[in-house]
């Protein structure tokens, strides 16, 4: 069953170029997230998914959809996307998911050809949650440097947590760590 998992992510990811972006792939140390991205920076929407496995055999999924555009933060350029994720988790006995309003912005440094800095929060209120979620935040922060023209390295940290419904209560970190990964460009 796990080989099956790892082998559907690998062919997914060496599909990729013929239909995405950009791929990006994130490891924690509790966790390994792959996210497809279908249209550039550019484009004036942006559509994404990803899969993210946690130890433990917990799974979760997500959707991306967002409305994108080019700004500047100061004299910073700037790409900024406003819109929905979609989450979807399964553990062991408990399972849910939510659609979370929020975006992200990637801020670029000028003055170090390659640096930016990515942030992404998106919030799920109780009346957009399912299954055991009664509401979900997820948060990404990330700072990232362009190796080479179609590839970057970045680091930053990673947190996804959802408040359990009855008869669970309380809250559960589904992914939370400091991350690592790359970026690679189509």
């Amino acid at each position: 069953m796990k080989a099956s998992r790892i082998s559907v992510l690998v062919l997914s990811l060496a599909a990729a170029p013929a239909f995405a972006s950009d791929v990006d792939l994130s490891l924690t140390s509790d966790s390994v997230k792959g996210q497809v991205n279908f249209f550039g920076t550019n484009n004036d929407l942006q559509l994404g998914a990803g899969y993210t496995y946690h130890e433990g055999s917990r799974h979760i999924g997500n959707v991306d959809f967002h409305a994108q555009g080019r700004t500047a933060l100061g004299n910073l350029p700037t790409t900024a996307g406003i819109g929905l994720r979609a989450i979807g988790w399964d553990d062991d006995h408990v399972d849910g998911g939510a659609v979370g309003l929020g975006g992200f912005a990637t801020v670029n440094i000028p003055a170090v050809p390659g640096l930016s800095f990515t942030g992404g929060l998106h919030y799920a209120p109780r009346i957009l949650s399912f299954g055991d979620s009664e509401e979900l935040t997820s948060l990404e922060l990330r700072a990232s440097y362009r190796v080479i023209r179609n590839a970057e390295l970045f680091a930053g940290y990673r947190y996804l947590n959802t408040e359990l419904d009855e008869p669970y209560r309380g809250d559960i970190n589904l992914d939370e760590g400091v991350m690592a990964g790359m970026k690679i460009f189509f």
